[in-house]
């Protein structure tokens, strides 16, 4: 029996540093009907990350049989690492009604958009160059060298900002996460993720009839 309600595709975009990672967590747990899509990535766990859980780290060569088998819903080079997005588990939480949240980069995002369709798609901005900086000096995570390669693409990120459906600038983060949250709950009403509701209700009227 097919789901009452069909899955949102909804992908959240940001420069490295700008505070999406900390927002697409917090929606997915304030809402149980949005699952984390997990991607897969041939870079090195950070502390704490857990395989399967933040990321499936994978070998390079794995990841390149993945793609080469169309396991892959999208994928991107970003770093001199791969990351990708394991395209059966998407389309089987989208057909069972469960919302999937994407935290990609603006390349996956475009192929999402071939691949997966009609969705809702969110750049998150920094509020300004100095505060990414701070920001991604502040993570400690990276050495100086990939801090400043990070920031320095930064603005052809941001240039590919009017692609995207919906802006969330991320200056304070409760403003930013109403905002996101706002977002998400306006798509889940779209028509089209109902295509049953309309029907089911009319037929209530040709059966009194």
């Amino acid at each position: 029996m097919p789901a009452k309600r069909l899955g949102l595709v909804f992908v959240v975009c940001a420069p490295s540093g700008t505070g999406k990672s900390t927002l697409v967590r917090r929606l997915c747990n304030e809402f149980d009907s949005l699952s984390f899509s997990v991607s897969a990535t041939t870079r090195a766990p950070r502390p704490g990350e857990a395989d399967g859980v933040d990321y499936h780290f994978l070998t390079r060569q794995t990841f390149l049989d993945w793609r080469g088998t169309g396991k892959l819903a999208e994928w991107a080079e970003v770093y001199g690492n791969f990351y990708g997005t394991p395209v059966e588990p998407v389309r089987q939480a989208l057909a069972a009604g469960r919302d999937v949240l994407f935290d990609i980069d603006v390349q996956g995002a475009a192929q999402l958009r071939q691949s997966l369709g009609a969705g809702a798609y969110v750049f998150v901005l920094p509020p300004s160059r100095a505060e990414l900086s701070r920001r991604l000096s502040g993570r400690g995570t990276d050495s100086p060298e990939v801090v400043a390669g990070r920031l320095a693409a930064a603005p052809k990120e941001i240039a590919d900002a009017p692609l995207f459906d919906y802006w969330v600038e991320n200056d304070d983060l409760e403003a930013a996460y109403a905002d996101l949250r706002a977002v998400y709950m306006a798509e889940r009403r779209r028509p089209r993720y109902h295509p049953q509701l309309l029907p089911e209700l009319l037929h209530q009227w040709e059966a009194a009839i």
